[in-house]
């Protein structure tokens, strides 16, 4: 099943910067996170890559979990930046 795809005009749609698999997230929903804060942890062609929040806000949605296979673009987390 496809799916969902990071939003490219909206910099609280955060999507995986490559392909790889979740090792662990982070975040969970209502959590208050500052630009920079891990969200979750991708491993990719051997090795390890942290996704930081681009904008400061609250995760209204975490749709990536450990194990998940994901594609460049896939919709991981969505932060509201509107606090």
């Amino acid at each position: 099943s496809a799916r969902p795809r990071a939003l490219l005009d909206v910099a609280g749609s955060v999507g995986a910067p490559m392909p790889g698999v979740v090792l662990e997230t982070k975040v969970s929903k209502g959590d208050t996170v500052a630009a920079g804060d891990p969200l979750l942890v991708l491993s990719a062609m051997k090795m390890e890559t942290v996704v930081a929040s681009p904008v400061d806000g609250k995760v209204v949605n975490v749709s990536a979990t450990a194990g998940d296979q994901l594609n460049a673009g896939d919709l991981v987390v969505e932060i509201d930046e509107s606090l």
